[in-house]
């Protein structure tokens, strides 16, 4: 059997900056910079500029990634593409990232598969499981994942929305899983979900058990209430049962591969909240120095975070060959995942 290695890694993040007092004096929210950073640990995030979406931020990572793979986007028999913020309703955000590749094109056009994976924050490691499985089982060569998040467009950019408008960011990141006869890669993953927090963290935007599943008024115009247009948070009961699933789910993949927290080099945590990620490192007593973090300048970018902070690190020199290397993501549903791979 084949083993499943990561063979590139790619980022793309839009040129507009937007810092914490940006949010205060060019968007008119009550807030402040120590606030904020003192509850999240960030102080700017990127905003894409009107007309690009998700699929656009996410070929850009993707090409990065093929060009560090040193394959062409014709070499993949699988896109897998993780987001909460899809282009639109449907199709998916995959087909049309095939097409944004070129694979539709030419002579010899390529129709490989695309699967759109709806598991937000955790939707990155989710993905890459599967891209792991399908490599591993023979199905595929090289499988093409990738996270791309456009949050901007759909926040409540006002005092009334600060809580949760205050936390997201615009991004991509993305990276090619390929078959190897070498000793190395995708080891472990472990994988859950409670559906019993759904409500905790939620954007409803419509109620499809409704007829029509969005109001209409007498012009036939669809009208949506704020508590189902914009994201709705439960900041304490996101806070606990992340730490709690992000601690569980790390042991469960050390025990599963008989390695322990000190056996691991580096540690990619989704960028949700640094105190989150900083309390789950204490309870596990893990050093800083094995951390990496970009939540400072990029905010959550919910299923981009971890393949950007993997494309920063390899960049930064701080991953190298031969880094046994953790992934733990927690995020809406809840869903959490973590990953040991060895680089």
């Amino acid at each position: 059997m084949k083993n499943a290695y990561i063979s590139g890694t790619g980022m793309y993040v839009p040129p507009k900056s937007v810092t914490n007092d940006d949010l205060r004096t060019v968007y008119g929210i009550d807030t402040t910079n120590d606030w904020i950073v003192q509850r999240t640990g960030i102080e700017a995030r990127r905003f894409a500029e009107a007309g690009v979406g998700s699929s656009e931020m996410g070929s850009y990572a993707a090409k990065q990634a093929l060009e560090d793979a040193k394959i062409t986007a014709k070499d993949l028999d699988m896109i897998l593409f993780a987001t909460l913020s899809p282009d639109m309703c449907f199709p998916g955000s995959g087909p049309l990232l095939q097409q944004r590749l070129g694979l539709t094109e030419g002579d010899d056009p390529r129709f490989v598969p695309t699967m759109d994976i709806r598991n937000q924050c955790s939707g990155f490691v989710y993905g890459v499981a599967t891209a792991a499985s399908m490599v591993r089982a023979g199905a595929a060569k090289h499988v093409l994942v990738v996270g791309a998040e456009t949050h901007s467009a759909a926040l409540d950019l006002s005092t009334r929305g600060r809580t949760v408008a205050t936390i997201f960011g615009d991004g991509a990141g993305a990276v090619v899983v390929s078959a190897t006869d070498e000793d190395r890669g995708i080891r472990k993953w472990y994988l859950g979900a409670d559906g019993r927090y759904a409500d905790m963290l939620k954007q409803p935007i419509w109620d499809i058990k409704q007829r029509p599943y969005i109001k209409v008024n007498e012009k036939g115009e669809g009208v949506i209430p704020p508590e189902m247009l914009w994201p709705q948070m439960d900041g304490k009961a996101v806070f606990k049962n992340a730490v709690e699933r992000m601690c569980g789910c790390v042991m469960e993949a050390c025990f599963d591969l008989d390695v322990t927290p000190e056996q691991i080099d580096l540690f990619c945590f989704h960028q949700a909240n640094m105190r989150i990620n900083q309390f789950v490192a204490d309870q596990l007593g893990i050093p800083q120095e094995k951390l990496v973090h970009n939540i400072h300048k990029y905010g959550n970018t919910t299923a981009a975070t971890i393949p950007l902070l993997l494309a920063e690190a390899q960049r930064d020199g701080k991953l190298k060959r031969g880094m046994k290397v953790a992934l733990v993501a927690f995020g809406a549903g809840f869903t959490w995942g973590s990953m040991i791979i060895d680089w």
